[in-house]
């Protein structure tokens, strides 16, 4: 404790195993933690419940500040400075970005450092010490990002040294291996983290794929990039984007991400999904109706009824050949 007030820091808080780990390294010292949690664009979909962050932070008693993935996000993907990963993960320039976005929304609310879950040789791309070294110092947080799992590894932070923080009580983890982390959490009752696999999109080939493509049409606003998360993407001939829901969950999600200028196609009554047509024209209706009825009850009958725009169209559903060629990701 300073003499004026407790210690307090924000952590970065994805709802995984080491980011929950490293909160609680610094309530041990008492230190007060509010979780930042990055929401949107290429995140995972959220699910009808709460999410793994909100079931994480609630357990270890922390508030969570949601922060949007916006323009800026997705600008680092179309050229990041340090490059892409397997597929379009920028993960090193993404890091830089996040970790300067919470320490700046912490350090204006009082925060005397930020903290996050990464372990020293995790990651093949962004957890090495170079990166490690390289987040701190382009974020502005260098000297104030502290990294509890790893830190006595690493060099020693401001909070360290102020006394802030008892470096001693600080862990020495490194490596893929999370057997320690695991046995950490068992014996701090830690429990509802997400799977340790990564939670980015741009990771999956598929969300890539989907990405890459509207992007060379310059289709890259935050709204587009929302929509990706969802269902099934296809070009129509005129250049149109079709979004087939999969299942009951993303159809729902389809309806609350309806952009302007768009219908919604309905085939539940066949039952089947519900689609998106983006932009709404009259020459692309009925191929998307009848691309909505080809994942339908009804696939194989000759003619089906479909809603679209909030009228009625009888169509051929598609065939498997025409889904293929059209279908992105």
């Amino acid at each position: 404790m300073t003499e004026n007030r407790p210690v307090s820091c924000v952590a970065l808080m994805s709802g995984g195993l080491d980011s929950a780990l490293a909160v609680r390294l610094m309530q041990d010292q008492g230190i007060r933690v509010t979780g930042v949690n990055f929401t949107g664009g290429y995140c995972p979909p959220p699910t009808d419940g709460p999410s793994a962050a909100e079931v994480v932070s609630q357990a270890l008693g922390i508030e969570l500040v949601r922060l949007p993935i916006d323009e800026s996000f997705i600008e680092l993907v179309k050229a990041p400075r340090y490059g892409h990963g397997r597929n379009l993960n920028p993960c090193i320039d993404c890091h830089i970005l996040m970790v300067r976005r919470a320490w700046d929304w912490g350090r204006a609310r009082g925060a005397q450092f930020v903290i996050t879950g990464e372990v020293l040789g995790q990651r093949p791309m962004s957890q090495r010490k170079p990166g490690l070294e390289l987040v701190a110092k382009r974020s502005g947080a260098e000297g104030y990002l502290l990294r509890p799992l790893s830190a006595r590894l690493l060099a020693p932070t401001v909070p360290e040294e102020e006394g802030l923080v008892d470096r001693a009580r600080l862990l020495d983890i490194q490596g893929r291996s999370r057997k320690r982390q695991f046995a950490l959490a068992a014996g701090f009752g830690i429990q509802g983290f997400a799977n340790p696999a990564g939670g980015c999109l741009l990771t999956d080939a598929g969300f890539a794929a989907r990405l890459r493509e509207a992007l060379a049409r310059g289709e890259d606003s935050v709204a587009t990039v929302e929509l990706l998360r969802f269902g099934r993407h296809f070009r129509l001939p005129s250049g149109a984007r079709l979004v087939v829901g999969r299942n009951e969950q993303e159809n729902n999600a389809l309806l609350r991400h309806l952009p302007p200028g768009a219908a919604v196609v309905d085939a539940s009554a066949l039952p089947g999904p519900v689609g998106l047509l983006v932009p709404d024209r009259e020459e692309d209706r009925a191929l998307a109706a009848g691309i909505c009825a080809r994942y339908s009850d009804r696939r194989d009958e000759l003619s089906v009824s479909v809603t679209i725009g909030g009228g009625e169209l009888r169509v051929r559903p598609a065939s498997p050949d025409e889904t293929t060629r059209l279908i992105v990701g």
